[in-house]
């Protein structure tokens, strides 16, 4: 069952709380534009070779609607995708790129809305030869991302969700955010200081 479109409703500090570091993607990857708001969706994954960008070029009429593609670039030298093809993108309902490489026409693509999580900028194009299956094992921002696991990003962070996990981590999301949110700052407070005092206690501070 794909429950990604639930995920849209959590935020990724609580989705990293539950999964721990290894599931999120190092601090290299993030918006490329103000406001790019949440996206949360279904990995469509792919490789591109070093200096190429043909395999996104290919994604973007492959993918489906609501999918987010995940991109291995081989370098940070030459950009993967620029604005027509995030505008393509776009109009086929994609709901965002997340790019361990670069891409260019930026002023383009924030205008447009369309939101893209990658390492910067570069207005240089890769060429496009290289050939690489599409929906394999891809590493993004240091984390491996398989076709189907459920990417959730915004402006805290981009984390991967296991397709296999999705349906309990989502329930698990939901519960914690609801237990967050009807418990007042004067408890967290009270409980908080009460954790932090026993701590320091068990370590010999006297302060």
């Amino acid at each position: 069952m794909d429950d990604s479109t639930g995920f849209s409703g959590i935020s990724p500090t609580t989705l990293a709380d539950l999964l721990g570091r290894e599931q999120v993607m190092d601090i290299g990857i993030r918006p490329l534009w103000a406001s790019a708001g949440r996206v949360a969706g279904p990995a469509f994954t792919v490789r591109c070779a070093p200096g190429d960008n043909l395999m996104l070029h290919a994604a973007i009429h492959r993918a489906e609607p609501g999918s987010v593609i995940v991109v291995e670039a081989g370098d940070l030298d030459y950009a993967v995708a620029g604005g027509n093809v995030c505008a393509v993108a776009r109009r086929r309902g994609i709901a965002a790129f997340v790019v361990d490489g670069v891409i260019r026409d930026l002023a383009e693509v924030r205008a447009m809305g369309f939101p893209v999580f990658a390492r910067g900028v570069i207005p240089v194009p890769g060429v496009k030869a290289v050939v690489e299956p599409l929906n394999g094992p891809v590493r993004c921002g240091g984390v491996t991302v398989n076709a189907g696991d459920v990417v959730v990003a915004d402006e805290e962070g981009v984390v991967v969700v296991p397709a296999a996990r999705q349906a309990q981590l989502l329930a698990d999301a939901r519960a914690k955010q609801a237990k967050e949110e009807a418990e007042s700052l004067d408890a967290w407070e009270e409980a908080h200081r009460a954790k932090i005092d026993g701590i320091l206690a068990e370590n010999g501070f006297t302060g």
